[in-house]
């Protein structure tokens, strides 16, 4: 069986087939952590650019990091996100599940939403 998952981002879509076995999706790590990367820069420009650039810059200057880091290291994520946009961390974090609602019986992004959460 073959899934297809579309990643609108800003304009671009990408479309990646990944092929899967039974109920459990068998996806190379880069590709999660890109599929990752594609969701968490989807929803903070669907949120606003300016969101997308201060989330980014308080990655790189508090640890040094990318949203494609955050994919293992999504407590970075949430932290920023908390410290930033408190009153609205919840939406943002919905929004970025429902981008991964598709393979989110993978074992990576059910942890990785789970630190998100």
């Amino acid at each position: 069986m073959w899934y297809k998952i579309t990643v609108l981002h800003h304009s671009l879509v990408s479309i990646i087939y990944l092929k899967a076995r039974s109920n459990s999706m068998i996806v190379p790590n880069p590709v999660m952590k890109a599929l990752v990367t594609l969701a968490i820069e989807a929803t903070l420009l669907d949120v606003g650019k300016s969101v997308y650039d201060t989330v980014t810059t308080r990655l790189y200057k508090k640890y040094d990091c990318y949203t494609s880091d955050c994919f293992e290291k999504p407590e970075y994520l949430r932290e920023v996100l908390k410290e930033l946009y408190a009153k609205s961390y919840n939406e943002i974090v919905n929004s970025i599940q429902e981008e991964l609602k598709e393979i989110n019986n993978n074992k990576k992004i059910e942890t990785f939403l789970q630190v998100l959460s």
